[in-house]
């Protein structure tokens, strides 16, 4: 194991594994692969009674949560998604370390009766390891549209444990899984559970290893299980067992020597350690495809044809990408064109809560520099950041819920995959970048579905080359002005559109050549495989969708950027309100940065205007306004016409316009994003990095546009 993994599993001993338990609670595991409702089953399960938090010494999240039958009170904890317990990613490491010591009743395996083959392997893993399994088939109200006929009979009576068939999106089979959690928590015996079977040479070896540990290895733990991971080299169960307090294997070398031995004698007859785990993941394959052979019939064999005439066009390598631009460009309309009204109305409403405000003050009696600074400086940046930034997070974030929950999201990575695979980076950055769109902070903690650690820095150190929905509405104001004209309606919002999917796509290009260039610098390395999932359509439930939408980013990510926003306006109030010589704070630093601000195509109030909105870049445009007027706080542009008109006034071209579009793109992340990308790396260099790489960016890209605009007198 290296270096890494043993940092990271540094905290991990039993007692962490446990769930948050009372005395006399049961506890059961909830695990399964990605895309099969399991948070469903989860939600439906607990209701509101839940909790989230992470795993010690991981990056990765999980969800506990409680509830109450038949006067028993049970525990349900919901480990990572995972297509396996092989330990290849963090969360397949969190998974196995729950099922082998967090002390649970059983596990719960939910299973998508539409992809039972799949989905099987991991039951016929987690049966090697434990036979306290529940298998629950979820989705077969899908599975009844798409005429697939589950015999429910035989898969209990093959795999020997319980399995429930439930539709959990419509409560449907629910108590019968909670029965069967009962019965299986009261159960004072478990009849052996199905095992795969090898083939000879390599059953013999396990034989014969399970007889040697048996005699050491803890009652919860499976012999055969272990022995078949140490015949596979499995390091990281090792180092697991020896941070739980169980027999440190790794250092006896009476049993080491012979799983040495015995790994020799199978590489005498042809089966080396490589050869040896793709027959191990080989047969549970095939044996999973035996038994969904015997156990399901296919009534309407037409659904699959369909899904795949489906995939044709939108993974297509002629039309996959373009189709995929243009759906970006309608969910980018439906943000702009949508977020106008509430924008308005929610800033009129924060708005018109000031003079309330300022009477509030003055019935105080309280100095008016202090009514100055709280309701000028704090109150008004707040209501700002509130009343840009939500409407557009409301919108944004259900859109591309919408798409995860009807399946697509997936294709985008298919689709991508190619490209992050010639910038030497993950596929699953993709997903991640997609989240930056809404958010740079929900992109980094996405970052966590990255298994590698060298690609997941890679995916962290890029995600803010794609702007958040704080940047939209400078870029937005921007284009319209200067490139889209101030014709209002459709026309408008369509140039508005494909410019801003023009900046779009250059941030994407620019995160496929810095990860490029990352990979062969700093963070050399070969990409790593993953395993991507192309899961069935599915019909998405948009009344759930929007509502857990909402409630899980936009009011989340609002909340962080209020916290940092609130004292940016005190900062704000203070350098345009304290005077040094008949001169502003502020004016001082609009004449210290001019010199480099000329050289970039800008100048000094856009400088400082992005330096006031690093905590939020919801603040710059306001912070603009205020430095060019002169004004002791927020100002609120009336429209786009006066805005143009102010921006005129003070010098503007269409070159100031494009290097404004440029740096907007290309410069720090904001507060909120570097505050998680510390949490998330655990490192200041990193962070720095984070800040440096699209700043430097930025600043030459403008000087390189400016400097050619004079040089062929452009400006």
């Amino acid at each position: 194991m290296s270096l890494l993994n043993r940092s990271v599993q540094s905290d991990l001993n039993e007692e962490t594994l446990n769930a948050d338990q009372n005395q006399g609670e049961w506890v059961f595991g909830l695990a399964g692969n990605p895309n099969v409702g399991k948070s469903t089953v989860f939600n439906a399960l607990t209701g509101l009674n839940q909790h989230t938090g992470n795993w010690p010494g991981k990056t990765v999240t999980n969800a506990q949560g409680k509830f109450t039958y038949r006067n028993k009170q049970f525990v349900v904890v919901d480990l990572p998604g995972t297509y396996s317990i092989l330990a290849n990613s963090q969360e397949e490491e969190v998974a196995r370390d729950f099922i082998c010591y967090g002390n649970s009743n059983a596990t719960v395996v939910v299973v998508d009766a539409t992809a039972l083959e799949r989905n099987l392997n991991l039951v016929l893993q987690i049966l090697e390891l434990t036979p306290h399994v529940i298998v629950c088939i979820n989705l077969m109200d899908e599975a009844k549209k798409k005429g697939i006929d589950i015999n429910l009979g035989y898969l209990r009576l093959k795999l020997g444990v319980p399995v429930i068939a439930t539709s959990a999106r419509s409560n449907i089979g629910l108590d019968d899984l909670k029965q069967a959690m009962l019965a299986s928590a009261d159960a004072a015996e478990t009849l052996p559970a199905y095992q795969v079977i090898y083939s000879d040479p390599i059953e013999e070896r396990i034989a014969a290893l399970t007889k040697q540990i048996a005699p050491i290895i803890e009652e919860h733990l499976d012999p055969r299980w272990v022995a078949i991971r140490l015949l596979c080299g499995d390091d990281s169960l090792l180092e697991t067992m020896e941070l739980t307090h169980h027999p440190h294997l790794l250092d006896n070398s009476t049993v080491m020597d012979y799983v040495h031995e015995l790994q020799k004698q199978l590489e005498g007859e042809g089966i080396p350690l490589t050869v040896l785990r793709d027959r191990i993941i080989t047969e549970i394959v095939d044996t999973a495809q035996h038994i969904v052979e015997h156990a399901i019939q296919f009534t309407n064999p037409d659904y699959l044809e369909r899904d795949l005439k489906v995939d044709r066009l939108l993974t297509s390598k002629w039309f996959g990408i373009p189709l995929m631009i243009l759906l970006l460009m309608g969910i980018l309309w439906l943000t702009i064109a949508g977020a106008n009204i509430p924008s308005d109305l929610l800033g009129k409403a924060l708005f018109a809560v000031i003079p309330w405000l300022n009477q509030l003050f003055s019935a105080l009696h309280l100095p008016e520099l202090i009514r100055s600074l709280f309701v000028d400086g704090l109150y008004k940046t707040v209501a700002w950041v509130v009343s840009v930034m939500l409407p557009p997070m409301a919108i944004f974030f259900p859109l591309f819920t919408l798409l995860e929950d009807l399946g697509y999201l997936p294709r985008v990575a298919f689709n991508l995959d190619h490209a992050f695979e010639k910038a030497k980076a993950h596929g699953k950055q993709a997903l991640t970048m997609c989240m930056g769109f809404g958010c740079n902070a929900a992109g980094v903690i996405g970052c966590r579905i990255i298994d590698s650690p060298r690609e997941r820095l890679i995916a962290i150190l890029t995600n803010n080359f794609v702007p958040c929905n704080g940047r939209f509405p400078t870029l937005i104001a921007i284009i319209t002005i200067f490139f889209a004209g101030l014709a209002a309606g459709f026309v408008s919002s369509l140039t508005s559109v494909l410019i801003l999917t023009g900046v779009l796509v250059l941030g994407i290009l620019t995160t496929f050549w810095i990860s490029r260039l990352l990979s062969e610098t700093i963070l050399k390395g070969i990409p790593s495989s993953f395993q991507l999932e192309l899961p069935p359509y599915r019909r998405p439930q948009i009344g759930k969708v929007i509502v857990r939408s909402i409630f899980d980013r936009p009011l989340f990510v609002l909340g962080r950027a209020v916290m940092i926003a609130a004292p940016a306006g005190l900062v704000i109030w203070v350098m345009a309100n304290i005077s040094i010589a008949d001169q502003s704070i502020l004016m001082y630093c609009v004449n210290f940065l001019q010199p480099l601000g000329h050289l970039m195509g800008l100048d000094g109030y856009i400088l400082i205007a992005f330096i006031l909105g690093f905590p939020a870049n919801e603040v710059v445009v306001p912070s603009l306004l205020m430095a060019y007027l002169s004004a002791g706080s927020l100002t609120e542009y009336a429209s786009l016409g006066a805005l143009r008109d102010l921006l005129l006034a003070n010098n503007w071209t269409w070159i100031t316009a494009i290097c404004m579009l440029l740096f907007t793109l290309y410069h720090w992340p904001c507060g909120t994003t570097l505050m998680t990308i510390k949490k998330e790396t655990k490192s200041w260099k990193w962070t720095i990095l984070a800040f440096l790489i699209p700043t430097v960016i930025g600043i030459v890209v403008c000087i390189a546009v400016a400097s050619t605009a004079r040089m062929l007198g452009l400006a």
